[in-house]
């Protein structure tokens, strides 16, 4: 009975904001809610819902913080020199514009912090694609599908999971899964490709010479916000913020709390203009931090319902005895569906163990098992249960199911690229 309510609850949901019927913050709170009553668990919803958000607040609250950083970054013209250089290399071109976005965002992404990666990708491209006239749903979609594959990372958070709840170490699963990522990302640079010659037939290559940028720089929105001669300070404070973020010196949320702070007074002094920033990235900061809260709701009921138990549970016993040695390979398929539907936590600490201890009956190695558990995280980033989606949607303009329509079957494919790697190097094995 929970397998089939968690089931009707994830198919109920995908079909609501994909076909857009309700927006994902809606969703989000009623779908659970409306199966969890059914369920007969009406007496503790209130109880799973406060733990859920509980459970997301810390990032709500960073997250909040961090548009309204960036906000005055952005504002104040801190990545103005970077764009106007990237403009000179690309030459107007989308098609190198979109190929840029895909390699900053791998590099970014090697701190294995997709907050970060969206935050630093975002600002510095946003305003090129605004200025060229790409969707900036393009800059999302190829921005995500990098930091999919680099999410692999040990010090990114699943692969960490996976040494610990098999008892592993990174030469066993991290070390042998490093070629199906260069799979991984040379597929995300198709993507970046295919779009970006898309763009390049819909708006063609814009010819831009040094005068032409400095009239878009001039002609730029809210000038007068411009703060030039702080780009230096801006720069150190911002590389200052991401140090401190990476060694984790204080707790993020407050860290964020005080950068805001000290963008605020150093850039705006006047309490008129503070007050008319944070007024401008209010709908925005709004707009993201409610999905993440409503995603705690989600997140609180299907967990302490246990339909996410039940549903891993029938999964794994009705797989037939005869494909017991396939095991490695049936992880790795159902790796992006279960981490789309359910925490990182709860697949590595809860699911993939009892896969190991079930595949290795049939002589199926644990470490082989951890590998394979990594390759559909490429699928994971687009679940309505990443807080930093909706940051990167946040930040871009765009809606959550915006970007699973545009972009969630290329995930798709970038997780079987990286499967078909893995089977043709040896790496998980039939």
């Amino acid at each position: 009975m929970l397998a089939l309510l968690g089931f009707l609850t994830i198919v109920v949901f995908m079909y609501l904001i994909m076909s857009g019927r309700l927006s994902a913050l809606i969703a989000l709170m009623l779908v659970p809610t409306f199966f969890a009553i059914i369920g007969g668990f009406s007496k503790d919803i209130g109880g799973m819902m406060l733990k859920g958000i509980q459970g997301v607040a810390p990032t709500g609250i960073m997250i909040m913080f961090a548009i309204l950083y960036f906000g005055i970054m952005i504002d104040s013209g801190l990545f103005d020199p970077l764009i106007m250089r990237i403009l000179k290399v690309v030459k107007g071109d989308p098609l190198k514009i979109a190929l840029g976005t895909a390699l900053l965002a791998a590099v970014v992404s090697l701190d294995g912090d997709g907050t970060t990666t969206y935050m630093i990708t975002v600002s510095a491209m946003l305003p090129l694609y605004k200025r060229i006239g790409m969707k900036p749903i393009i800059l999302a979609g190829i921005a995500i599908s990098a930091s999919g594959v680099m999410n692999l990372l040990p010090w990114g958070g699943p692969t960490a999971r996976v040494l610990a709840s098999l008892n592993q170490t990174t030469g066993a699963v991290f070390i042998p899964v490093i070629p199906a990522m260069a799979a991984g990302l040379l597929f995300v640079l198709f993507i970046a490709f295919y779009m970006g010659r898309k763009e390049r037939k819909r708006i063609g290559v814009l010819k831009i010479d040094g005068r032409t940028l400095e009239e878009q720089a001039a002609s730029a929105e809210a000038v007068d916000l411009k703060r030039p001669k702080l780009v230096w300070v801006n720069g150190i404070m911002t590389i200052l913020l991401l140090v401190c973020l990476i060694m984790e010196l204080i707790p993020v949320p407050a860290l964020f709390m005080l950068a805001f702070a000290l963008a605020a007074m150093i850039n705006y002094p006047n309490l008129k203009l503070q007050k008319e920033r944070v007024q401008a990235y209010a709908g925005n900061a709004l707009a993201v931090v409610s999905m993440i809260f409503a995603a705690g709701i989600f997140t609180g009921v299907f967990t302490g319902t246990k339909m996410v138990d039940a549903l891993a549970a029938v999964l794994i016993d009705h797989v037939p005895a005869s494909l017991g040695p396939y095991w490695a390979l049936i992880t790795a398929l159902i790796s992006g569906p279960f981490t789309f539907f359910m925490s990182n936590d709860a697949f590595y600490f809860g699911i993939v163990p009892l896969i190991a201890k079930t595949a290795a009956s049939f002589g199926v190695d644990p470490a082989m098992i951890g590998r394979a558990s990594l390759l559909g995280l490429p699928v994971h980033l687009f679940s309505p249960l990443v807080p930093s989606t909706y940051l990167l949607v946040g930040m871009v303009g765009a809606e959550l199911g915006e970007l699973q329509r545009g972009f969630l079957k290329w995930a798709f494919g970038t997780a079987l690229v990286m499967v078909a790697a893995a089977l043709l190097l040896g790496i998980i094995s039939l």
